[in-house]
Protein backbone atom coordinates (compact mmCIF):
# COMPACT_ATOMS: atom_id res chain seq x y z
CA UNK A 1 0.00 0.00 0.00
CA UNK A 2 1.76 3.43 -0.89
CA UNK A 3 2.54 5.46 1.77
CA UNK A 4 -0.19 8.43 1.46
CA UNK A 5 -3.13 5.51 1.34
CA UNK A 6 -1.43 4.04 4.72
CA UNK A 7 -1.31 7.28 6.37
CA UNK A 8 -4.63 8.50 4.94
CA UNK A 9 -6.19 5.39 6.44
CA UNK A 10 -4.98 5.35 9.49
CA UNK A 11 -6.05 9.37 10.50
CA UNK A 12 -9.72 7.96 9.20
CA UNK A 13 -9.17 4.87 11.72
CA UNK A 14 -8.03 7.20 14.74
CA UNK A 15 -10.84 10.05 14.17
CA UNK A 16 -13.44 7.50 13.87
CA UNK A 17 -11.94 5.62 17.06
CA UNK A 18 -11.99 9.03 18.83
CA UNK A 19 -15.37 9.87 17.45
CA UNK A 20 -17.31 6.53 18.58
CA UNK A 21 -15.39 6.85 22.55
CA UNK A 22 -16.67 10.47 22.92
CA UNK A 23 -20.06 9.57 21.90
CA UNK A 24 -20.73 6.66 24.06
CA UNK A 25 -19.25 7.83 27.06
CA UNK A 26 -21.37 11.09 26.60
CA UNK A 27 -24.75 9.11 25.65
CA UNK A 28 -24.59 5.58 27.40
CA UNK A 29 -27.50 6.26 29.89
CA UNK A 30 -29.56 6.80 27.41
CA UNK A 31 -28.94 4.21 25.33
CA UNK A 32 -29.50 1.79 28.58
CA UNK A 33 -32.99 3.30 28.80
CA UNK A 34 -33.93 2.58 25.48
CA UNK A 35 -33.10 -0.68 26.10
CA UNK A 36 -34.98 -1.31 28.62
CA UNK A 37 -38.07 0.00 27.07
CA UNK A 38 -37.64 -2.21 24.30
CA UNK A 39 -37.84 -5.14 25.96
CA UNK A 40 -40.45 -4.52 27.81
CA UNK A 41 -43.81 -6.13 26.90
CA UNK A 42 -47.38 -5.55 27.17
CA UNK A 43 -49.32 -3.60 30.19
CA UNK A 44 -49.19 -7.07 32.12
CA UNK A 45 -45.29 -7.16 32.17
CA UNK A 46 -44.51 -6.01 36.01
CA UNK A 47 -41.22 -4.59 35.67
CA UNK A 48 -42.80 -2.28 32.85
CA UNK A 49 -41.92 1.69 33.18
CA UNK A 50 -44.52 4.30 32.76
CA UNK A 51 -42.30 6.83 31.41
CA UNK A 52 -39.14 8.17 30.93
CA UNK A 53 -39.08 10.27 34.23
CA UNK A 54 -40.51 6.89 35.77
CA UNK A 55 -37.55 4.79 34.39
CA UNK A 56 -34.57 7.13 35.42
CA UNK A 57 -36.16 7.27 39.06
CA UNK A 58 -36.51 3.44 39.19
CA UNK A 59 -33.09 2.98 38.19
CA UNK A 60 -31.57 5.29 40.40
CA UNK A 61 -33.65 3.96 43.73
CA UNK A 62 -33.15 0.36 42.79
CA UNK A 63 -29.98 -0.36 41.10
CA UNK A 64 -27.94 2.77 41.43
CA UNK A 65 -26.83 6.09 39.85
CA UNK A 66 -23.97 3.86 38.50
CA UNK A 67 -26.21 1.43 37.04
CA UNK A 68 -26.90 4.36 34.04
CA UNK A 69 -23.83 2.62 33.28
CA UNK A 70 -24.51 -0.97 33.19
CA UNK A 71 -22.89 -2.43 29.42
CA UNK A 72 -20.81 0.16 28.79
CA UNK A 73 -17.74 -1.77 29.13
CA UNK A 74 -18.59 -3.65 25.78
CA UNK A 75 -19.44 -0.38 23.60
CA UNK A 76 -16.47 0.75 24.82
CA UNK A 77 -14.33 -1.76 24.20
CA UNK A 78 -16.00 -1.73 20.47
CA UNK A 79 -16.38 1.76 19.78
CA UNK A 80 -13.02 2.59 18.83
CA UNK A 81 -12.91 -0.51 16.17
CA UNK A 82 -17.09 0.37 15.55
CA UNK A 83 -16.39 3.60 14.85
CA UNK A 84 -12.89 3.25 12.84
CA UNK A 85 -14.35 0.98 10.62
CA UNK A 86 -17.85 3.02 9.96
CA UNK A 87 -15.84 6.11 8.84
CA UNK A 88 -13.33 4.71 7.31
CA UNK A 89 -15.19 1.98 5.35
CA UNK A 90 -17.28 5.03 3.96
CA UNK A 91 -14.48 6.51 2.75
CA UNK A 92 -13.67 3.35 0.75
CA UNK A 93 -16.67 2.30 -0.29
CA UNK A 94 -17.59 6.02 -1.24
CA UNK A 95 -14.12 5.78 -3.79
CA UNK A 96 -16.08 2.63 -5.22
CA UNK A 97 -19.23 3.72 -5.82
CA UNK A 98 -18.74 6.85 -7.42
CA UNK A 99 -19.04 5.06 -11.19
CA UNK A 100 -16.81 7.28 -13.10
CA UNK A 101 -18.32 10.37 -11.18
CA UNK A 102 -15.11 12.65 -10.69
CA UNK A 103 -16.90 14.04 -7.34
CA UNK A 104 -19.81 11.55 -4.44
CA UNK A 105 -23.57 12.16 -5.88
CA UNK A 106 -26.43 11.13 -3.23
CA UNK A 107 -26.14 7.53 -5.03
CA UNK A 108 -22.62 7.27 -3.79
CA UNK A 109 -23.18 8.86 -0.38
CA UNK A 110 -26.44 6.15 0.06
CA UNK A 111 -24.39 3.07 -0.76
CA UNK A 112 -21.32 3.84 1.04
CA UNK A 113 -23.65 4.57 4.61
CA UNK A 114 -25.27 0.96 3.38
CA UNK A 115 -21.68 -0.90 2.96
CA UNK A 116 -20.28 1.09 5.87
CA UNK A 117 -23.49 -0.07 8.21
CA UNK A 118 -23.70 -3.30 6.86
CA UNK A 119 -19.29 -4.17 8.10
CA UNK A 120 -20.01 -1.91 10.98
CA UNK A 121 -22.87 -4.39 11.99
CA UNK A 122 -20.59 -8.02 11.40
CA UNK A 123 -17.89 -5.75 13.98
CA UNK A 124 -19.73 -4.70 16.45
CA UNK A 125 -22.90 -7.94 17.02
CA UNK A 126 -20.59 -10.09 19.74
CA UNK A 127 -20.02 -6.63 21.95
CA UNK A 128 -24.40 -6.13 21.53
CA UNK A 129 -25.15 -9.69 22.41
CA UNK A 130 -23.13 -8.86 25.72
CA UNK A 131 -24.20 -5.17 26.37
CA UNK A 132 -28.03 -5.60 26.01
CA UNK A 133 -27.58 -8.92 28.36
CA UNK A 134 -26.06 -6.23 31.02
CA UNK A 135 -28.70 -3.68 30.59
CA UNK A 136 -31.58 -5.90 31.00
CA UNK A 137 -30.69 -7.57 34.35
CA UNK A 138 -32.30 -5.30 37.17
CA UNK A 139 -29.74 -6.13 39.87
CA UNK A 140 -27.60 -3.35 41.75
CA UNK A 141 -24.44 -2.61 39.18
CA UNK A 142 -22.01 -3.68 42.14
CA UNK A 143 -23.69 -7.35 42.42
CA UNK A 144 -23.58 -7.91 38.43
CA UNK A 145 -21.16 -10.13 36.61
CA UNK A 146 -18.33 -8.63 34.50
CA UNK A 147 -18.69 -7.62 30.23
CA UNK A 148 -16.00 -10.29 30.49
CA UNK A 149 -17.70 -12.79 32.31
CA UNK A 150 -21.07 -12.49 30.92
CA UNK A 151 -19.39 -12.93 27.38
CA UNK A 152 -17.22 -16.30 28.68
CA UNK A 153 -21.20 -17.65 30.32
CA UNK A 154 -22.32 -16.95 26.44
CA UNK A 155 -19.98 -18.70 24.50
CA UNK A 156 -19.75 -21.65 26.87
CA UNK A 157 -23.29 -21.74 26.51
CA UNK A 158 -24.98 -21.40 23.27
CA UNK A 159 -21.26 -20.85 21.22
CA UNK A 160 -20.32 -18.52 18.96
CA UNK A 161 -22.84 -18.90 16.58
CA UNK A 162 -26.57 -17.35 15.78
CA UNK A 163 -27.93 -18.28 19.27
CA UNK A 164 -24.82 -17.42 20.86
CA UNK A 165 -22.35 -14.65 20.67
CA UNK A 166 -23.75 -13.34 17.44
CA UNK A 167 -27.42 -13.63 18.10
CA UNK A 168 -29.50 -11.07 16.29
CA UNK A 169 -26.78 -10.56 13.53
CA UNK A 170 -29.60 -10.43 10.98
CA UNK A 171 -31.17 -7.08 12.88
CA UNK A 172 -28.24 -5.90 13.90
CA UNK A 173 -27.46 -5.85 10.14
CA UNK A 174 -30.39 -4.31 9.55
CA UNK A 175 -30.13 -1.59 12.36
CA UNK A 176 -27.03 -0.28 11.28
CA UNK A 177 -27.34 -0.79 7.61
CA UNK A 178 -30.90 1.38 7.69
CA UNK A 179 -29.07 3.72 9.91
CA UNK A 180 -25.74 4.60 8.41
CA UNK A 181 -27.36 4.54 4.81
CA UNK A 182 -30.09 7.69 5.75
CA UNK A 183 -26.99 9.12 8.16
CA UNK A 184 -24.26 9.67 5.54
CA UNK A 185 -26.92 10.49 2.77
CA UNK A 186 -28.36 13.04 4.50
CA UNK A 187 -25.47 14.90 6.33
CA UNK A 188 -23.20 14.89 3.13
CA UNK A 189 -25.69 15.98 0.70
CA UNK A 190 -27.35 18.50 3.23
CA UNK A 191 -24.28 20.15 4.09
CA UNK A 192 -23.09 19.88 0.41
CA UNK A 193 -26.66 22.09 -0.79
CA UNK A 194 -25.99 24.29 2.25
CA UNK A 195 -23.60 27.05 1.70
CA UNK A 196 -20.68 26.67 4.37
CA UNK A 197 -19.94 30.34 6.54
CA UNK A 198 -16.57 31.77 7.25
CA UNK A 199 -17.44 32.54 10.87
CA UNK A 200 -16.23 29.45 12.79
CA UNK A 201 -19.00 29.06 15.28
CA UNK A 202 -21.72 29.55 12.80
CA UNK A 203 -20.07 27.15 10.68
CA UNK A 204 -19.88 24.50 13.61
CA UNK A 205 -23.34 25.20 14.19
CA UNK A 206 -24.32 24.46 10.69
CA UNK A 207 -22.77 21.26 10.94
CA UNK A 208 -23.77 20.45 14.17
CA UNK A 209 -27.70 21.35 13.04
CA UNK A 210 -27.54 19.48 9.76
CA UNK A 211 -25.98 16.37 11.71
CA UNK A 212 -28.72 16.64 14.85
CA UNK A 213 -31.18 16.02 12.08
CA UNK A 214 -29.58 13.13 10.36
CA UNK A 215 -28.85 11.62 13.80
CA UNK A 216 -32.84 12.19 14.85
CA UNK A 217 -34.36 10.72 11.04
CA UNK A 218 -32.05 7.97 10.78
CA UNK A 219 -33.35 6.78 14.25
CA UNK A 220 -36.52 7.16 13.53
CA UNK A 221 -36.07 4.65 10.30
CA UNK A 222 -34.16 2.21 11.30
CA UNK A 223 -36.22 1.35 15.41
CA UNK A 224 -38.23 -1.49 13.88
CA UNK A 225 -34.80 -3.35 13.49
CA UNK A 226 -33.27 -1.85 17.19
CA UNK A 227 -36.38 -3.22 18.97
CA UNK A 228 -36.15 -6.58 16.93
CA UNK A 229 -32.40 -6.82 17.86
CA UNK A 230 -33.43 -6.31 21.84
CA UNK A 231 -35.83 -8.88 21.83
CA UNK A 232 -33.56 -11.38 20.02
CA UNK A 233 -30.68 -10.58 22.23
CA UNK A 234 -32.48 -9.46 25.16
CA UNK A 235 -34.41 -11.84 27.71
CA UNK A 236 -37.27 -14.16 26.02
CA UNK A 237 -40.51 -14.27 27.44
CA UNK A 238 -40.75 -17.31 28.75
CA UNK A 239 -37.13 -19.30 30.19
CA UNK A 240 -36.28 -22.09 28.03
CA UNK A 241 -38.17 -20.58 24.83
CA UNK A 242 -37.03 -18.83 22.15
CA UNK A 243 -40.05 -16.79 20.60
CA UNK A 244 -37.84 -14.04 18.73
CA UNK A 245 -35.58 -15.70 16.62
CA UNK A 246 -35.23 -14.09 13.42
CA UNK A 247 -35.40 -10.04 12.48
CA UNK A 248 -38.33 -9.59 10.20
CA UNK A 249 -40.38 -12.73 11.99
CA UNK A 250 -39.45 -10.59 15.77
CA UNK A 251 -41.02 -7.52 14.18
CA UNK A 252 -44.45 -9.18 12.64
CA UNK A 253 -44.39 -11.28 16.38
CA UNK A 254 -44.36 -7.55 17.83
CA UNK A 255 -46.71 -6.11 15.53
CA UNK A 256 -49.11 -8.72 15.62
CA UNK A 257 -49.35 -9.11 19.56
CA UNK A 258 -48.42 -5.49 20.29
CA UNK A 259 -49.57 -3.01 17.75
CA UNK A 260 -47.53 -1.09 15.47
CA UNK A 261 -46.66 1.65 17.74
CA UNK A 262 -44.45 -1.26 20.19
CA UNK A 263 -42.24 -1.00 17.19
CA UNK A 264 -41.41 2.19 17.91
CA UNK A 265 -40.44 1.82 21.92
CA UNK A 266 -37.53 3.81 23.03
CA UNK A 267 -37.65 5.72 20.32
CA UNK A 268 -37.28 8.85 22.29
CA UNK A 269 -34.25 8.22 24.72
CA UNK A 270 -33.04 6.72 21.18
CA UNK A 271 -33.62 9.96 19.52
CA UNK A 272 -32.16 11.95 22.66
CA UNK A 273 -29.44 9.73 22.23
CA UNK A 274 -28.44 9.42 18.17
CA UNK A 275 -29.59 12.93 17.40
CA UNK A 276 -26.87 14.87 18.67
CA UNK A 277 -24.51 11.78 19.68
CA UNK A 278 -24.65 11.47 15.22
CA UNK A 279 -24.02 14.83 15.66
CA UNK A 280 -21.42 14.77 17.84
CA UNK A 281 -19.70 11.77 16.08
CA UNK A 282 -19.43 13.60 12.85
CA UNK A 283 -18.25 16.59 14.44
CA UNK A 284 -15.65 14.85 16.21
CA UNK A 285 -14.49 12.81 13.32
CA UNK A 286 -14.39 15.74 10.69
CA UNK A 287 -12.43 18.03 13.48
CA UNK A 288 -10.19 14.93 14.59
CA UNK A 289 -9.50 14.03 10.28
CA UNK A 290 -9.09 17.68 9.68
CA UNK A 291 -6.33 18.12 12.90
CA UNK A 292 -5.00 14.92 12.02
CA UNK A 293 -4.30 15.67 7.89
CA UNK A 294 -2.70 18.96 9.28
CA UNK A 295 -0.17 17.80 12.11
CA UNK A 296 0.67 14.03 11.31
Amino acid sequence: MPENIAKQAAQQLAAGGLAGMVEVSLMHPLDLVKTRFQVQRGPDDPNRYKSLADCFRRIYATEGIISFYKGILPPIMAETPKRAVKFFTFEQYKKMFLFGSPTPTWVTFTLAGLGAGLTEAIVINPFEVVKVKLQTERQAFTTQKSAFATARDIVREKGLGLQGLNKGLTATLGRHGVFNCVYFSFYHNVKGWIPSVEDPTLEFLRKFTIGLIAGTLSSIVNIPFDVAKSRIQGPQPVPGQIKYRTCFKTIAIVYREEGFFALYKGLVPKIMRLGPGGAIMLLVFEYAYDWLQKYT
